[in-house]
């Protein structure tokens, strides 16, 4: 799922959390991860929503927050952010911080 400043305060306003992992198609560990996203995103289907955003494509989204280097995952409750997780990682780190904010 594509995230963007567009659709962002749509899927905010589901009272969900919102998982957002930024990253372009040049970045090499992002890649990797694009993997572990998609799995979490299935596995949390109608209990949170996950989806990524292009830096490239959207700056303004990641000006935002703050996002310097890539990937970078956000973790967000009612529109704020709860957490964050730069770089590559195992996706048992981002299932503890989603398990949290559910």
């Amino acid at each position: 799922m594509e995230i963007n400043s567009q659709n962002l305060s749509a899927f905010v306003a589901t009272g969900k959390p919102v998982v957002i992992d930024f990253w372009a198609t040049w970045c090499g560990p992002c890649q990797k991860m694009g993997p572990v996203i998609e799995q979490l995103a299935a596995d949390y289907e109608g209990k949170a929503i996950v989806g990524k955003c292009d830096v490239d494509e959207d700056e303004e989204l990641a000006m935002q927050f703050s996002v310097r280097s890539i990937p970078t995952i956000v973790f967000l409750k009612d529109g704020e952010l709860r957490d964050v997780q730069i770089g590559a990682c195992p996706k048992s780190v981002l299932e503890e911080k989603l398990n949290k904010l559910l």
